[in-house]
């Protein structure tokens, strides 16, 4: 439990953080006032003034928020106030925080790569682990060993082992291989994974690892960062279309995994977080009224017309993303009940 506790707080604290942290900066650049910059949410525990700006710390560890003069039209607004700028610095403001969560997996994953590597599965046709009670390890196969002829045909590759196996459930195969210099031969039937739809024999390939220098991670990391992004939009067009069901998780299921990450090691948890991030920055940029992607739209829309939103109709508007936020988290909270099978 207090593993879970930890991991969740590291978590939703640094995504939300840098988050609000993306809003803070470019509030600042570009001539906004900032009364107040908090870590953490609930009564204050330490903070100091520098500037127009209030710093705090607070007690409830869990991200963080800034103030920023005029963003409530009812607020007492001056030349800093956000509704005073432009709308294209209003824009900027209010994307910072999404770019943020982009940015910051990127920098987890360089850390990871630096300082975990990076595996990557080798495609000689050279076993790197066998599982026990599967048919291999019956057939007296072990690590290390070099397949080298199947049923007659030359293996080049782990990818045509692995063709042979998957294609001949239930069906013999003759096995070639070395070991340390010499050559033996087994006989394997492999079985039927229903779940899979093909045949096994539990083996695992050799799993290497590289360690890129500091250059060669910030690429990786920006590859790995867009590629992780390209399918989370793919992911969330099909449950918005009905093409594959809508799987979501609530706070209580991202911290019960959280948890079982964090159990796996620290550069599990930082690749974790790097996920959610990505997940965060494009969850907010859609455009739903409350979301920064609403508020983004909103000010396209002022910036066409030259004129803002009547107040009334961005509240109604408001009123409903809102609503349909919580409809949602209650929806995805249930499911995070339903999993933990208390009842």
């Amino acid at each position: 439990m207090s593993i879970t506790i930890i991991a969740s707080i590291f978590v939703f604290g640094i995504l939300i953080f840098v988050h609000e942290l993306g809003h803070f900066l470019t509030a600042k650049l570009v001539g906004m006032r900032v009364d107040e910059f908090a870590i953490g949410f609930g009564k204050k525990i330490f903070s100091f003034q520098r500037g127009e700006t209030l710093y705090s710390l607070r007690l409830i560890p869990l991200g963080g928020f800034n103030k920023i003069a005029g963003m409530d039209p009812d607020e007492e607004q001056d030349e800093h106030s956000f509704s005073a700028k432009p709308v294209w610095a209003r824009m900027l403001v209010i994307v910072a925080g999404s770019v943020m969560n982009f940015v910051l997996p990127v920098v987890l994953f360089v850390i990871v790569f630096l300082s975990a590597g990076v595996d990557t599965v080798s495609d000689q046709p050279v076993i790197g682990n066998i599982f026990a009670d599967k048919p291999a390890a019956r057939a007296g196969l072990l690590t290390g060993d070099r397949i080298t002829i199947v049923n007659d045909t030359q293996i080049t590759s782990w990818r045509q082992f692995v063709s042979f196996v998957q294609a001949n459930s239930n069906k013999p195969l003759t096995i070639e291989y070395e070991r340390a210099g010499t050559v033996g031969k087994v006989q394997v039937i492999p079985e039927y994974d229903s779940k899979a739809n093909r045949g096994i024999i539990g083996v695992m390939p050799v799993v290497e690892n590289y360690r890129p220098g500091v250059l060669e991670s910030g690429y990786m990391a920006v590859s790995q960062t867009y590629k992780i992004a390209g399918s989370m939009l793919v992911g969330i067009a099909q449950m918005i279309t009905g093409q594959v069901e809508a799987d979501v998780a609530g706070p209580i299921g991202v911290a019960q995994m959280a948890g079982e990450v964090a159990g796996m090691g620290f550069i599990p948890l930082l690749q974790f977080a790097a996920f959610l991030s990505i997940n965060l920055g494009l969850l907010n940029l859609l455009p739903v009224p409350v979301l920064d992607g609403g508020h983004v739209v909103a000010l396209a829309v002022e910036g066409v017309r030259g004129k803002a939103l009547n107040k009334d109709k961005m509240q109604f508007l408001q009123m409903i993303g809102f609503a349909l936020l919580m409809l949602l988290t209650l929806v995805a909270t249930f499911k995070d009940i339903a999993r933990l099978k208390l009842f």
